[in-house]
């Protein structure tokens, strides 16, 4: 008696290898890609890890925050409606907005006239004048804060933001540097096409080179307003006496001190501080990459 065999099992065995090579070359494009960017990847995880802690160890309990656990047990959301409690994290935020936006303000104005009269105008001390900057660039802010807290002492200004936003009213080094280097690239064409147009210097300014130099203006207004939100040393020393007029760093190396042992709040408020700041720079980056676009000018 003669018995039948079905090929199923060779023909299974024949699809495995076949199989097999169809995810080869995409398991083979996948370890190409991270071999390629393992280092993008390494320096990556470097700025993201302490990230995902502090937001991790914000939703903890103040027992867990304390141990080696990495993950929540419980998601303690309420930790972030204690901060406002515990704290006048909102006096400090309009503060802080107060600080950055106007010192932000008060610098483009002071500082872009200054940068396009250095970039474009023919004038006796002009290499000087630049040459200052620089050395203004170079001076350490704490080489001239007695002298200057004195001047801010006699107007009687002191326990205010003020001395830290006036003083924006006549530029800053840094960002005329950068605004100069920039508008020095944009060809002389353009603002002698304006004067031919009948354009004054101003109008030139405003209709032709700021719109070609929306690159560097965003570049030195992201510098100035994370400057400001990030600044510890000014208000420590102007609004220290007043806790009314106190920033988010003020504030928070205040509150760490208070809730040293509650590691979960520290690290909530800490997240808190941080989120402005994160949400600013991408819609800062969105402009600046459409200025990018739209300059369309080749130095």
């Amino acid at each position: 008696m003669t018995t039948l065999t079905t090929p199923a099992a060779p023909a299974t065995a024949a699809a495995r290898p076949a199989k097999a090579a169809s995810r080869g070359p995409r398991g083979r494009a996948l370890l190409y890609w991270i071999a390629t960017h393992a280092l993008a990847i390494a320096l990556s995880l470097m700025f993201v890890g302490p990230l995902v802690f502090v937001a991790l160890t914000a939703v903890m309990t103040n027992d867990q925050a304390l141990t080696g656990d990495l993950w929540p047990r419980t998601w303690n959301w309420s930790n972030f409606a204690d901060v406002f409690a515990k704290s006048h994290l909102l006096a400090w935020v309009g503060n802080t907005f107060l600080y950055a936006g106007l010192g932000t303000a008060f610098m483009l104005l002071s500082s872009v006239p200054v940068a396009y009269a250095m970039a474009r105008f023919r004038f006796r001390g002009r290499k000087p004048a630049f040459l200052a900057v620089i050395t203004m660039m170079m001076l350490p802010p704490q080489v001239v804060a007695v002298p200057v807290y004195l001047i801010w002492a006699r107007l009687d200004l002191t326990g205010t933001l003020w001395p830290l936003i006036l003083p924006m009213l006549f530029g800053d080094a840094f960002s005329i540097f950068l605004l100069r280097q920039f508008l020095v690239t944009i060809p002389r064409e353009y603002t002698e096409a304006a004067k031919v147009d009948g354009c004054s210097d101003f109008r030139t300014l405003v209709r032709v080179i700021l719109p070609m130099a929306r690159p560097a203006i965003a570049a030195v207004g992201l510098f100035q307003f994370f400057y400001c939100w990030n600044d510890y040393y000014g208000p420590l020393l102007y609004a220290q006496t007043n806790e009314a007029n106190w920033t988010l760093s003020l504030g928070l190396a205040s509150f760490r001190a208070l809730h040293s042992v509650q590691w979960n709040l520290t690290m909530a408020a800490t997240l808190l501080v941080m989120a402005p700041v994160i949400i600013v720079f991408f819609f800062a980056q969105r402009v600046f990459i459409e200025g990018v676009t739209l300059t369309g000018v080749k130095g």
